[in-house]
């Protein structure tokens, strides 16, 4: 990938950020002279790739948080340490995910994938979203909201009325509904949040070489397929370049894949659906629609 514009002066939050893509997104956003905040859930991890990032970038002033995003609480602690340090966000790429081997339902009462890939990211944009408009107006440029969805999006299914699935569970159908998800909350994001001076884009990374493919049977089929999948660093480049790219602006609510606007599943393009979900999500984590 040719060389990042300028992020100086720029606060860019990712999530995600241990290990894989989230730790190469947060690693180019650095030493492209942005202060990047890493959010990871295992300590040991996300230190580790803190270090990383310092050490690659020689910048002084990442930040390292701690936060399970399949706990709502964790996500809204999360936002108020981000808050405290950074009251404007230039970037927030919501990175993190998971295809758990079983079905789980948390703590807050919502299906671990679905909480972790879907209500985790859409509260902590809306927790972020003063910050995200204060910087927008502060700048010559839109704030952008950056969301790693999947190809997968294409077999989601999203069943509004059994967001739990309670009626039936599959690993594989619950990632691409989540993914699903994340298209349609670009989408939406993209209407309500109109004249905001926030943007939004759904990413597809391709297939990359990520420890979803090792833990989980979902992909076990394709295991041995990934040597000859992308790196992790190959896989940050579209969301790099959707977080960052001038010539991207002023486009918002799509989806995008090899640095280029791609396609979407007819039921990613669903407005009805979009705005459906949207209400039923910001019910689940306590926010107002």
């Amino acid at each position: 990938m040719s060389e990042l514009p300028d992020m100086t002066g720029r606060v860019c939050v990712v999530t995600g950020a241990s290990a894989g893509i989230g730790t190469e997104t947060a690693l180019g956003l650095a030493r492209a002279g942005a202060t990047v905040a890493m959010v990871g859930r295992s300590p040991a991890k996300i230190q580790s790739a803190v270090d990383r990032v310092i050490g690659e970038s020689e910048r002084d002033d990442v930040m390292l948080l701690l936060g399970d995003f399949s706990v709502m609480s964790d996500v809204r602690r999360v936002a108020a340490e981000i808050l405290d340090v950074h009251p404007r966000v230039h970037v927030l790429v919501n990175n993190a995910g998971t295809a758990t081997r079983e079905r789980r339902i948390t703590g807050d009462g919502m299906e671990e994938t679905f909480a972790v890939n879907h209500a985790a990211p859409f509260l902590l944009t809306h927790l972020l979203r003063d910050a995200l408009v204060r910087a927008a107006e502060a700048s010559v440029a839109p704030s952008r909201v950056v969301t790693v969805s999947s190809l997968a999006h294409r077999a989601g299914r999203l069943a509004l009325t059994d967001l739990s699935y309670e009626r039936g569970w599959s690993s594989f159908q619950a990632y691409a509904d989540t993914k699903l998800a994340n298209v349609l909350f670009t989408r939406e994001l993209a209407r309500r949040w109109a004249g905001t001076g926030v943007t939004s884009y759904a990413v597809h990374p391709g297939a990359v070489r990520t420890g979803l493919f090792r833990e989980n049977r979902l992909l076990g089929a394709i295991y041995p397929f990934v040597p000859f999948m992308k790196s992790p660093k190959q896989g940050a480049q579209t969301t790099l370049w959707c977080a960052t790219a001038p010539e991207l602006l002023p486009e918002t609510g799509s989806y995008y894949s090899g640095r280029r606007r791609a396609s979407v599943a007819a039921q990613g393009q669903d407005d009805t659906a979009a705005e459906l979900l949207w209400d039923e999500t910001a019910r689940l984590v306590g926010m107002p629609a």
